[in-house]
Parts: C-alpha cells; sequence; structure tokens
C-alpha cells in the first residue's frame, strides 16, 4: 500500500512540476566490447556533464554541453531529469556501393530527458551512442507546449582534452576546407596566419578549427572530432580554447543573428568521437554511415562505380579554357570523342566535360542546359553510349544558388533524358544570396535540395566546394563523392603546389568524413610545357597507389590523353576496382605513411597501395589478406632505384610474380613515392 502511494504522488509532482522527477543524475554507458565508457551526469549547477574513457584511461574529461538562444535562458543549467532509456542495437547493413560490402551496426545507447526548470520550462534530451569504434551523442526536442520555433545562437558543445595532444587540423572557415592541414600540439593551434574573409560585415571566427581533426595522444590513442547525420542545421566548426584545453562547438553563422532556425520537434546532428588504438582503425571505421538514417532512395543500381576522364586538367594547366571567347575553348564535340575513343579502348566508364556551356565568360548566366555552339551535347551522349562510355555532366553554379535552384527541375530532366546519371557540381565564389556561406544552415538546406531533386531524375551528385561530408551516403545514396580539400588542381595553379606529405594526412582527416574526389592520375608530373613553376610532388607510383589509398566510387584519370598513349603503367588505373567489398588498412601512421588494402565487390582481385612523405621507406607487408586457397599474380608498380618526388619522380620498375596469403613482401617506397599492386587470382 505504501507503494502506491509513492507512485500517486510521484505522478502528483510530475503534473505539477512540469519538469517531473526522476531519481539519480550519474549515469554510465560502455561500448558492446566494454573498452569505451561514457560517464554522463549533471553537475552541480545542474549541467550535463560527460566525460570518456578509453581502456581504463580517460581521454576526454569533463565537458558540458548546452545551448545557446536569441532569447530567453540558454540551454545550460537547473535541468531535471524527467527518464532514463536504454537499449542496445546489433545489425548488418548493405551498402549498395562503398568500402565494403556490408556494416555492422553494433551500440547501445542512453538517453537522458531531461526538462529545465524556467519560466518556459523547456525539454531536450541527451541521446548516446557508443560503439567499438568511438561514440556519437546529440540534442532531441520534443514537441512542447509555448515553445514552437527554436532560434539559435550557438552551441556550445565540449570536448574537453585530458594532454596536450599532437594535432593535425585546418582552419575554421565558413566557406572552405580547401586548407593544408597543420600539425602541431593542440596547443600550438594558430589559425591567425591564415587569411579570413569578410563577407556582408560578418567577420569569421579566427578562432576555430574545421573537421575532422584528428589527434594522436601519448600513448598512442587515436581521436578524431567530427559530426553525423547534418540535416538542416548549421555545419560545426570547434572554436579552441587553448587556457582549458578543450574544443567548444561554434557553429557557421549567416546574415541573421541566429545560426539555426527549427521548429520543433527536431534532432541536432551527431557530435562524434572516433577512438583507435591504430591509425588505420579510424579509416576502417563507419562510425560516421552508422550515425545516418538508412537507405530512403531504395534501389540506385542507376548509379554504377566508375573511373572516369576528363576535359578539366587541361584547362588547369592552361592548355585550352572553359570559356569560347578565349579563342582556345576545351569542350568541343572533337575533343570530347578523342577521349571517349581512348577510355573506351582502356575500360574506362565515363567522361566528366566541364565548360561545355554558356556563362563561363561572365561567370553568370549558367542555365545548365545550353551548350557552347562548338559542343553537340547530344551527339557526345550518343557517341560515348555506342563506345560504352557515359557522360558525367557539369554544373558550375558560380555560387549563385537562386540562379542554380531555380533551374534545378530543368537541369536535371535534361540528364534524365540523355540517360546521364551523374553529374559533378560546384560553388566556386561567394554565396548568393548575399550574407549566406558555404557551410551554414541555408547552403546545408540546398545541398540536400540538390540530392533530392537529383535522386528524382535518378543522378548522382559528386559536389565540390561542398558542404562538408557527414555519412548522409547511407540515407541519399545518390550522394557519391565530394571534394572539400585541397585537391590535385592545386598542382597546377601558381600558388605553392600540395606539399610531399599532404596525401599522408588525408585519409586520417578529411576522408574519415567520406569519399573524396581527389582527381588521382597524373602521369606527366613536371608538366614543363605548360607550367614551368609547378608540379606534382609525388612520384608516378604513388599516383597510382592513390587510387587505392584515396575513396571514391568515382575515381579520375586526371591527366590529358597524350601523356597516357604508350605508357605501360597505366594498365594498373585500366584494371583497379572501384567498389569494394573488403577494406583494410595495413600499418601506417599519419602524415608519414599509409598502406590499404581493399578486395574488389563481386571478384576475388586484391589490390595493394601504400604511400609516403618525403622520406623513403621499406615496409613489410604480409599477405594473409589473400584468401588460403588460393595462388595470385601480384603485377607490381614500384618506385625504381632512383626514384624521386623531384629528382626522378617517373622512374618506376613494373615487374609480375606469383604469391600466396603465406608470402610477405618487402616493398620500398622512395622520397614521396609510392606502390601499387593487383593480385590476380590463377585458380578459382
Amino acid at each position: 500500500m505504501k507503494k502506491l502511494v509513492y507512485v500517486v504522488l510521484a505522478a502528483v509532482i510530475l503534473i505539477m512540476s512540469g519538469c517531473g522527477f526522476f531519481m539519480g543524475n550519474n549515469w554510465a554507458i560502455k561500448s558492446p566490447d566494454g573498452n569505451i565508457e561514457v560517464e554522463f551526469s549533471l553537475n552541480k549547477d545542474n549541467q550535463p556533464v560527460y566525460d570518456v574513457t578509453y581502456k581504463g584511461k580517460q581521454v576526454i574529461g569533463d565537458s558540458k554541453l548546452g545551448i545557446e538562444f536569441i532569447q530567453g535562458e540558454p540551454l545550460a543549467k537547473n535541468f531535471k531529469t524527467i527518464d532514463v532509456q536504454r537499449k542496445n542495437h546489433n545489425e548488418k547493413w548493405e551498402m549498395q556501393w562503398g568500402e565494403q560490402h556490408y556494416v555492422v551496426n553494433n551500440y547501445n545507447e542512453l538517453k537522458v530527458e531531461f526538462c529545465q526548470e524556467n519560466k518556459i520550462k523547456r525539454k531536450v534530451s541527451v541521446e548516446f551512442r557508443v560503439f567499438n569504434d568511438g561514440l556519437g551523442f546529440r540534442y532531441l526536442f520534443p514537441e512542447q507546449q509555448n515553445w514552437d520555433t527554436a532560434y539559435i545562437k550557438d552551441e556550445h558543445t565540449e570536448f574537453k582534452l585530458t594532454e596536450d595532444n599532437n594535432t593535425w587540423w585546418i582552419p575554421g572557415h565558413w566557406d572552405s576546407y580547401e586548407q593544408l592541414y597543420s600539425n602541431t600540439k593542440f596547443s600550438k593551434i594558430d589559425v591567425s596566419k591564415f587569411v579570413q574573409d569578410k563577407h556582408d560585415s560578418i567577420s569569421i571566427p579566427v578562432n576555430a578549427v574545421n573537421t575532422p581533426v584528428t589527434m594522436k595522444t601519448k600513448d598512442g590513442v587515436y581521436l578524431s572530432f567530427h559530426e553525423a547525420n547534418l540535416t538542416n542545421y548549421s555545419g560545426m566548426t570547434l572554436a579552441v580554447d587553448k587556457k582549458n584545453m578543450k574544443f567548444v562547438s561554434n557553429l557557421v553563422g549567416g546574415k541573421y543573428d541566429y545560426k539555426v532556425k527549427r521548429a520543433l520537434p527536431f534532432n541536432t546532428p551527431w557530435r562524434t568521437i572516433q577512438i583507435a588504438n591504430r591509425a588505420g582503425a579510424l579509416i576502417e571505421s563507419k562510425l560516421i554511415v552508422n550515425l545516418n538514417e538508412p537507405n530512403k532512395l531504395g534501389d540506385v543500381s542507376w548509379f554504377k562505380p566508375t573511373k572516369y576522364m576528363g576535359i578539366w586538367w587541361e584547362m588547369h594547366l592552361g592548355k585550352s579554357a572553359w570559356d569560347l571567347k578565349s579563342g582556345k575553348h576545351g569542350a568541343t564535340t572533337k575533343n570530347a570523342k578523342s577521349f571517349i575513343d581512348f577510355a573506351s579502348e582502356h575500360g574506362i566508364g565515363a567522361l566528366l566535360v566541364e565548360g561545355w556551356n554558356i556563362g563561363w565568360e561572365t561567370w553568370s548566366g549558367f542555365d545548365f542546359v545550353t551548350p557552347y555552339p562548338d559542343y553537340d551535347l547530344e551527339e557526345v551522349v550518343e557517341y560515348g553510349k555506342r563506345k560504352g562510355v557515359d557522360i558525367i555532366m557539369h554544373h558550375e553554379t558560380g555560387a549563385n544558388v537562386l540562379n542554380y535552384e531555380n533551374h534545378l527541375d530543368t537541369a536535371y530532366a535534361l540528364c534524365e533524358k540523355l540517360g546521364i546519371h551523374t553529374v559533378k557540381s560546384g560553388y566556386v565564389g561567394k554565396i548568393v544570396p548575399e550574407g549566406e556561406f558555404h557551410h551554414g544552415q541555408y547552403m546545408v538546406n540546398h545541398y540536400r535540395k540538390v540530392l533530392e531533386t537529383a535522386a528524382k531524375h535518378k543522378v548522382a551528385v559528386n559536389a565540390h566546394e561542398p558542404i562538408k561530408a557527414t555519412g548522409i551516403r547511407r540515407t541519399y545514396p545518390n550522394a557519391i563523392a565530394r571534394e572539400g580539400l585541397v585537391g590535385q588542381e592545386y598542382n597546377a595553379w601558381g600558388r605553392v603546389c600540395n606539399p610531399v606529405d599532404h596525401l599522408t594526412i588525408i585519409p586520417f582527416t578529411r576522408m574519415l568524413a567520406g569519399p573524396v574526389d581527389y582527381t588521382p592520375g597524373v602521369f606527366d608530373i613536371k608538366f614543363d610545357k605548360y607550367k614551368d613553376k609547378n608540379q606534382v610532388n609525388t612520384t608516378l607510383a604513388h599516383q597510382l597507389a592513390l587510387y587505392v589509398v584515396i575513396y571514391s566510387p568515382v575515381q579520375m584519370a586526371c591527366d590529358l590523353v597524350e601523356n597516357y598513349e604508350g605508357q605501360s603503367a597505366f594498365q594498373f588505373i585500366t584494371d583497379v576496382a572501384v567498389n569494394w567489398d573488403t577494406t583494410l588498412v595495413l600499418d601506417s601512421e599519419i602524415g608519414d605513411f599509409v598502406t590499404t588494402v581493399r578486395k574488389e565487390r563481386d571478384g576475388d582481385r586484391w589490390f595493394l597501395g601504400a604511400i609516403t612523405d618525403e622520406n623513403s621507406r621499406t615496409i613489410k607487408v604480409d599477405l594473409d589478406f589473400l584468401d588460403d586457397d588460393k595462388t595470385y599474380k601480384a603485377n607490381l608498380y614500384l618506385d625504381g632505384e632512383n626514384a624521386h618526388w623531384d629528382k626522378n619522380p617517373l622512374d618506376i620498375d613494373i615487374t609480375s610474380k606469383e604469391l600466396t596469403s603465406g608470402d610477405t613482401l618487402k616493398l620500398y617506397l622512395a622520397e614521396g613515392g609510392g606502390a601499387a599492386i593487383s593480385f590476380v587470382p590463377l585458380n578459382k
């Protein structure tokens, strides 16, 4: 009888207070394997606080959660607990294309519901999902009385470090991720030397970094901070608080005094921390995609992962131009057909044609359907079909989003009519309408609108100058790749070329967000004929290895046709797969070297790619990833004895040998060099 009275009284308290009542303010949750533990509690101010331990050692200290609104008290202190829910989840889902065929999604979940004791009595939940490879957490705002729309001024989610970690970072620019990565201690992060734009009288913060940002502790634990399922929200940068040794979320703004406007109910994106005891495990992790919703599009088999060539690199070299009035227009019917002929002969499945449509002279007036008079779009498409080569459509918007949205349906309807299933989009310049940034809520919603429109017309999108990838490719598998980094084209411009170690950092930073359209495959490393002060700072073998090391379901062979003709090394590009069943990252270290092996989807071949920084090294590769019952013909594309990224980049040694899973290879990587190997089974 006493128990019944207690329950009734508790119910009365719940009704009278408006915030409810729940015993206990401390909770803990572990990963399925028990190695990661999150402790979550309310501190003395009744503010939510969490910390994270890995294998018994704290890697994230007491970190506060909170959100600041334009009006009213910040969602920070004076919380009361309403309810606590726990659940376990374990499934395996299929990637229609990707780094691996099937993905295990196994986590333990803790969801704590709160009410803030104030006049509005806001209700919010904090939800944690803890995986074997890290964790994600987010805020959930249910439907509630007296509050229908949230105007968020900023988010104050903390990530407090427990030591001064070695960090790989780029500045928290609101318009571009195209910055080279710096490697410093956390306490030495300094973005003041980077030029920060001013846009519509809004100064971009100079004390923040963009995500993913990756760290290594003195004990050899790797951490990477990012976000997942960025939907109808502003992109997150991380403000650097050196004094208190922590990151604090800092949302990208726009032309309004709020950074996010959302009608209730809604959820924020997941704030993610990947955790691993080896660098390669960060790449193998599928935490980011697992924190996104399942596929909403159904079967997208109309998109085929492929290698492609392009009327593209020649513009960057200055051999030709995008616009017609220059007198050296590259996107001509004749030029496109020459590329198609070569691609067809070598099994390259697609051709990107840039500069095909009117508007390039003024960087305005793009209508995405009207070709220049020297380019017969329909003839080129039909010629490609006869040769087995698809056309990749190009939509450069000039960052005029209003113009692009006015033409979206027409542009993608044309693609559907012509049987074109892939578009590369571009957003070079300042966003129109004025006052908006590439990474703010307005543009997050625009990029999603493009994906949804493209899907209706059976088109996949490879976005350049994009919002960062956050795993949405699981939900919208027509989001196939993005740029969002210092790409290959920087090597051809009049600026400093990409440093030798650049691509030994990208897999552990930018690539953790999602597939990268880096455009590898330069064979004319020096290209003195066009740019005598520029070059690619790798060896030829390094360029081949990138087809395995850097992941994308659309991989470009970016060089000119004449630079591939008669080159025996091009056979690796012909052979290498682009859709994978299995991916393993072998011995590697961020900024030094990386060795990756992948097994093709629907086949038995394996491919290896290894690259190094400015230091030569010999790496040992155990071949135990190969099938035990098979003998393989290994085709090896290795740095020659005298290879060097600057002095002798084209020195390459191409050999073959028979190998089994019991064998071990020792591979010499020259300065800035690499190794590319195909393993072809000789017996089924």
